[in-house]
């Protein structure tokens, strides 16, 4: 899949800048640096050693391009595992084009996305779990996904999962050696720990495959509807968390018809909040088409926000209301415009058995409740306690895959099912558990991948 020669790219953002860093890799990428770097120390960069920086000058014939800074890499000690050079250069666009012109012509290629952290991969620098941990980390734009990224790229659950494939792997082998002696009736592979072993990997893979749903949401962003009657409230709600006139406020009933989203980061989780139209019996067409979608986003979205004005409905109608939703969203229930409320009315709201939060979106009093309650609802818990979490839609079907096989072996052993029959499943969950760290891939896997890769990585 990978051609064997040495590639370069920009590493940084392209278009003018402050500086640029251009990376070479491969097995010659030191020579070719060589030829067209000049030290002002006068040293040979060739004769350098790794991980050192070097200021000079790159030339092309007697016309200097540019004075930069080149870090030398030396294999096996660096980010591909190959020899690596990194130019740092002044940011212009036309230099950063004279420098790789000047490189492709001396022998090199330009490198295609993804393709830096590819020979990393293929060089056991990291499994492909790690690798596709790179790209999130690129991507990440709030602390929760960031820190998702960094956990998968240090190992996160892949190392835990290679370990019980191993583990899996010696047992495989020792079934399949049973199968050399079938004649003898004897058996190498002790059931009492191969048993034991099954459920360890069962509880493993139930717990990643659980975890998907809140790991999901947390690194692309938790969507959140906020729904209620006409004039609760939730276009001003809107407006207050993003502190921007984003959704058009009247006291005229069914102002907002369409959806509309904006996002927002919250404790580092960002949340994708969705002013919904209000929920009611309507005649109009196109107010109707709203609720419609209001419906929709509400079924749909991770969490939603139940607004309704404290001063025109009662706990009694609340309840009915929610009683006729049937998503299985988690909800947070606000009283709104607490601040117009009356003391019966808000004794009623603080006395009744519903878990009510109680805000005035308008002046914008308890919303730091409101933030708290978000945040402890969308498992920030689980994202401080570093449990081990699944983000990645392919591990989350390979690890469908693997379980059901895992299961297909435990009900072979509970059936006392032979070497022969249980030596077919258990080669089927290896291949799965393996295909998430990279040990069994193929050319189209990793080309679907590291397309989604930026150049220069």
């Amino acid at each position: 899949m990978i051609q064997q020669n040495t590639i370069v790219a920009l590493a940084t953002p392209p278009g003018a800048g402050a500086i640029a860093i251009i990376r070479l890799s491969g097995k010659e990428a030191i020579t070719i640096a060589t030829e067209v770097f000049n030290s002002i120390s006068g040293k040979e960069l060739l004769k350098q050693k790794s991980h050192t920086v070097h200021l000079g000058n790159i030339v092309d014939g007697s016309r200097i391009i540019d004075e930069v800074l080149a870090t030398v890499f030396k294999n096996p000690n660096s980010y591909t595992g190959e020899n690596v050079v990194e130019f740092s250069c002044h940011g212009s666009s036309y230099i950063q084009q004279e420098i790789i012109q000047l490189l492709l012509r001396k022998g090199c290629r330009m490198a295609t996305a993804g393709e830096f952290t590819l020979q990393a991969f293929l060089n056991g620098k990291m499994d492909l779990s790690q690798a596709e941990a790179v790209a999130d980390l690129i991507a990440s734009d709030s602390k929760a996904s960031h820190q998702l990224a960094i956990q998968q790229m240090r190992g996160g659950f892949s190392t835990e999962i290679e370990e019980l494939r191993i583990q899996l792997l010696n047992f495989a082998s020792l079934i399949e050696l049973e199968l050399d002696f079938s004649e003898e009736d004897v058996e190498f592979a002790n059931r009492e720990e191969f048993q034991k072993l099954i459920k360890k990997i069962t509880i493993l893979l139930k717990k990643l495959i659980d975890s998907f749903a809140t790991g999901n949401v947390l690194k692309n962003g938790i969507p959140v509807a906020i729904v209620g009657r006409p004039n609760s409230g939730k276009s001003t709600l809107l407006n207050s968390l993003l502190n921007e006139e984003r959704a058009i406020v009247s006291n005229i009933a069914g102002t907002t018809r369409d959806t509309i989203e904006d996002e927002i980061t919250i404790g580092g989780i960002r949340f994708r909040f969705i002013d919904t139209a209000g929920l009611r019996e309507t005649t109009d067409e196109i107010e109707k088409i709203g609720v419609e979608r209001a419906l929709e986003k509400l079924e749909k979205s991770a969490i939603y926000i139940y607004l309704f004005d404290s001063t025109e409905m009662s706990v009694l109608e609340v309840k009915k209301e929610l009683d006729s939703f049937t998503t299985t969203s988690k909800q947070l229930i606000v009283a709104n415009k607490i601040d117009k409320a009356s003391k019966e009315e808000l004794f009623a709201i603080n006395n009744s058995n519903l878990p009510f939060l109680t805000i005035s979106a308008k002046s914008k009093d308890s919303l730091d409740v409101l933030s708290s309650s978000l945040l402890n609802i969308a498992g920030i818990e689980a994202l401080d306690s570093n449990q081990l979490m699944l983000t990645n839609s392919r591990h989350y079907d390979v690890l469908i895959k693997s379980l059901e096989e895992i299961s297909k072996v435990q009900e072979g052993i509970d059936n006392h099912l032979t070497g022969d029959l249980l030596a077919i499943d258990l080669r089927q969950a290896l291949y799965f558990l393996g295909e998430i760290t990279g040990k069994v891939s193929n050319d189209d896997l990793l080309g679907n991948i590291f397309a989604n890769f930026c150049i220069g990585k």
